[in-house]
């Protein structure tokens, strides 16, 4: 085992991740073609859709100074090499220790072995128990470190932990802060919030121009009433 230590953790403040990190040759590119997609659409509703993109666009912003640190969402995993049928496409998922950029799928031979490190979900209507249980089979068989499940329509949050070789079950979830991440998970009575390490809470790029528009506008009758007064010119 060797542990590898990236800006992600020095940006969470948390310990850096341990994790195999062995080199495997991929087979020629062209010999095998590893599908981009699944045929099934991001989301099943606006709810659903809306929770994937704050998440992703957040992480991003986390580590956008991160260059090792890859964010994706809906893309599918190949964990064993050759093998098409063997796949996920986590609703949002990050890598630590692997560069940023376009990818069509996340083949793991070609990614030096290394796995997604945190993945989630978010619940939709149609996502049946079945489905659900065999994910969380295989984010543990796979190599996933934490696995977040949250259900909006319940306001609920689910959570797991590597711990040795296998997923735990995140005793009490409640103000929970991700080792990996450094975020914090609070639950309340609109449902979730998520803060960075430095405790921001998660928001969209919409909520945020409003915030600063609003900043902006209160800067400006400021400045404009100082002048009426005389303060200012």
């Amino acid at each position: 085992m060797k542990t590898l230590k990236t800006r992600s953790s020095e940006h969470a403040g948390v310990t850096p991740a341990t994790f195999p990190r062995r080199k495997v040759r991929c087979r020629p590119a062209g010999k095998i073609v590893y599908p981009e997609s699944d045929g099934r659409p991001m989301a099943d509703n606006t709810e659903q859709y809306e929770w994937i993109v704050l998440i992703r666009e957040n992480l991003e912003t986390m580590f956008a100074n991160s260059p090792d640190v890859f964010v994706a969402a809906d893309l599918l995993w190949y964990p064993v090499e050759g093998d098409i049928r063997i796949r996920a496409a986590p609703d949002v998922m990050v890598a630590f220790g692997r560069p940023k950029g376009r990818r069509g799928s996340y083949i793991q031979c070609r990614e030096e072995n290394i796995p997604p490190r945190v993945v989630s979900e978010i619940l939709s209507p149609s996502n049946t128990k079945r489905e659900m249980m065999g994910k969380l089979a295989f984010y543990d068989r796979y190599g996933v470190g934490e696995y977040y499940l949250y259900d909006p329509g319940k306001a609920a949050l689910s959570g797991w932990i590597r711990t040795g070789k296998k997923l735990r079950p995140v005793r009490d979830i409640r103000g929970w802060r991700s080792p990996e991440l450094g975020i914090t998970f609070r639950l309340g009575k609109t449902g979730l919030s998520i803060y960075d390490p430095s405790g921001q809470k998660f928001t969209t790029h919409l909520a945020e121009r409003q915030r600063a528009e609003k900043e902006s506008r209160r800067t400006d009758m400021l400045a404009a009433k100082l002048k009426s007064l005389g303060i200012t010119e």
